[in-house]
């Protein structure tokens, strides 16, 4: 597939108008979730409201935001990754939430649960609680060094994520996304590396996909039939695994048809700038678009030099356009791609990570 820079000139349509029968945007382009860990013991800060708010000023249709803990001690890896449960933090989320909807902008957090990738030791909420996984495998090392889910505590945190899901129903939030990427537990599961049980749980991808299925059911259920729900995943294992999630097209149909049916709406898929399979040129959302009837959120170096795709087959592969490094560096870059202005465009380093601008 074709690499090259995101053509600036060649791309009106991502500030076109999307509309769903569960989620209607100003433009398609989408703030992708980043991790940011600045809040305050779990809390979002006014700095955070700002922040999201400078980007839902310009051009921006929906933000998905940086990925939020659900309510079981284990669910966090660092005392600055914001909570979606309690008050103190719940209340700042409404308060974002009525700012970046006064941008004319949508917005949905992304929930999330960090499994093996709880470090053993350091700043972070509950340190006494261990971390766990389908069988306390650590993802990096391979090693099992935590505590493998019994079935009480796949129910507890299942029930954690339909919790924090109604939270955002009632905060006014537009739909919720369940991260099953990144290397989150929801991921965990559905990989073989990290995944060797033998129960209900474990064994092909019908089985390890049994935990995110219930998620979504348990999510669904809470939040009724017309709140969007986005289940976010990705082919390729980023910096953590060597193999792919899928060995063929048929995984994934396979995969598809199960979070379809479990209550998915949407996908969101990384992977924008590399082939989801051997002997195709279609990237994951490509591929998800073809078995799948549902809308699909594309991601991956989108609006980097050297990375992501041509402007023209962007929207080729999915309904909306989703952009994350690109827009941390610079707040306004939606802004200044809809005027054409891609010499003002503030250049993506890693000095971005370290504040909040």
């Amino acid at each position: 597939m074709k690499k090259a820079e995101l053509s600036l000139r060649d791309i009106d349509i991502l500030f076109t108008p999307y509309s769903h029968r569960k989620l209607k945007l100003r433009t398609r382009l989408v703030m992708a979730p980043l991790p940011r860990l600045f809040s305050q013991n779990g809390v979002p800060t006014p700095e955070m409201l700002h922040y999201y708010q400078r980007r839902a000023r310009n051009m921006v249709g929906l933000i998905i935001t940086e990925p939020v803990a659900v309510n079981d001690p284990s669910a966090a890896a660092d005392s600055g990754m914001a909570h979606f449960y309690g008050g103190a933090a719940l209340r700042a989320w409404r308060q974002i939430c009525r700012a970046v909807h006064a941008c004319a902008c949508g917005i949905v957090p992304q929930l999330n649960h960090v499994g093996m990738l709880r470090p053993a030791n350091g700043d972070m909420p509950h340190p006494e609680a261990p971390a766990v996984g389908p069988n306390g495998i650590d993802p990096i090392s391979g090693e099992k060094r935590g505590e493998e889910m019994s079935r009480g505590r796949i129910s507890s945190v299942i029930a954690s994520f339909a919790t924090a899901a109604r939270s955002a129903c009632v905060l006014g939030f537009d739909g919720v996304e369940i991260n099953g990427g990144s290397g989150s537990l929801v991921e965990q599961f559905l990989r073989k590396e990290t995944n060797k049980r033998h129960d209900e749980y474990g064994g092909d991808i019908m089985r390890r996909a049994r935990f995110a299925c219930q998620v979504v059911q348990s999510v669904r259920k809470v939040v009724g039939r017309h709140f969007p729900v986005i289940f976010r995943f990705s082919q390729s294992g980023g910096d953590i695994w060597d193999t792919p999630l899928l060995a063929s097209p048929a995984e994934l149909e396979e995969l598809l048809q199960m979070l379809c049916e479990s209550g998915v709406d949407f996908f969101a898929c990384d992977g924008a700038d590399r082939p989801a399979f051997p002997g195709s040129a279609l990237p994951l959302a490509g591929w998800v678009r073809v078995l799948a009837d549902r809308p699909v959120i594309i991601n991956g170096g989108i609006g980097l030099p050297g990375a992501g795709c041509t402007g023209d087959s962007v929207l080729h592969w999915a309904d909306l356009v989703a952009v994350g490094r690109a827009l941390l560096a610079d707040a306004e870059w939606g802004t200044k791609v809809h005027m054409g202005r891609e010499h003002d465009i503030i250049p993506f380093t890693q000095r971005a990570w370290m504040h909040l601008f």
